[in-house]
């Protein structure tokens, strides 16, 4: 690991100085993590993980199907009301 140093302005320092106490995550490692999922991940493993997540809740049973579920939203007058 390398050291570093940056200049935050005083409301971002603020935010993640809030964040880090409600985590109990030093605000080094909020920063590195921050780095990390924005500029760390190739295009390659971004796509990836998004095609890992396709389809993560199909096996729920607990979740109306996704055609009754429309079905139930259009019987009402939601379409009109939102037409005015």
């Amino acid at each position: 690991m390398r050291r570093t140093q940056l200049y935050l302005d005083e409301q971002l320092w603020n935010r993640l100085h809030f964040i880090s106490k409600q985590s109990g995550t030093s605000l080094s490692e909020l920063v590195r993590r921050a780095v990390r999922d924005r500029y760390a991940l190739d295009p390659a493993d971004r796509r990836d993980a998004l095609r890992a997540a396709a389809g993560l809740w199909a096996d729920r049973t607990d979740l109306p199907a996704t055609e009754a579920y429309v079905r139930e939203l259009r019987k009402g007058d939601r379409l009109k009301r939102l037409a005015r």
